[in-house]
C-alpha cells in the first residue's frame, strides 16, 4: 500500500489512480506534442507543386492524356489549376479533342473538387 502524499503529487494517491512513474502512458504525452504540431502545420505546398499535383490528379481522374497545364491560381485555401488533355486523339494531331478541366487543390494538395470547363478541337482554340 502507498503512503499518503499531500502537495501537487497527492492528486495521483488513491484507489483508480496511479502515481505519475506506474502511468505507462505519461512519457508519451511529451513523446508526441512537438511531432503533432508540426504535422498539422505543414507548409502549403507551392504553385509549381500544386501544378504538377492538379496535372496527376486530372490525369488519373479521367483516363486521358494531359497536354499540359495552362494556368495556377491562388484560391483562398489552396490553388485552382486548369489542366487541358487530350479527349479524342486525331488524324493529323492538330485536330485532335481537347478538354480544359479546372481542378480544386487544398493547401496540402488534396483535390477538393475538378470540372470541365470546356471542350475544343487543337488550332481552333480562342484567339485574344
Amino acid at each position: 500500500m502507498r503512503p499518503h502524499r499531500s502537495g501537487p503529487e497527492s492528486r495521483y494517491a488513491g484507489p483508480g489512480r496511479r502515481e505519475p512513474a506506474d502511468d505507462p502512458y505519461a512519457a508519451d504525452d511529451d513523446e508526441y506534442t512537438d511531432d503533432d504540431e508540426y504535422e498539422e502545420e505543414a507548409e502549403p505546398i507551392t504553385a509549381g507543386e500544386a501544378a504538377r499535383v492538379g496535372l496527376r490528379q486530372v490525369s488519373q481522374l479521367t483516363g486521358r492524356d494531359p497536354s499540359g497545364v495552362i494556368s495556377v491560381q491562388p484560391t483562398g485555401d489552396g490553388w485552382r489549376v486548369g489542366v487541358e488533355l487530350v479527349e479524342d486523339h486525331r488524324i493529323p494531331a492538330s485536330t485532335d479533342l481537347l478538354g480544359l478541366y479546372e481542378v480544386d487543390l487544398d493547401a496540402d494538395g488534396e483535390v477538393l473538387s475538378f470540372r470541365r470547363v470546356r471542350r475544343y478541337q487543337r488550332g481552333k482554340g480562342e484567339v485574344a
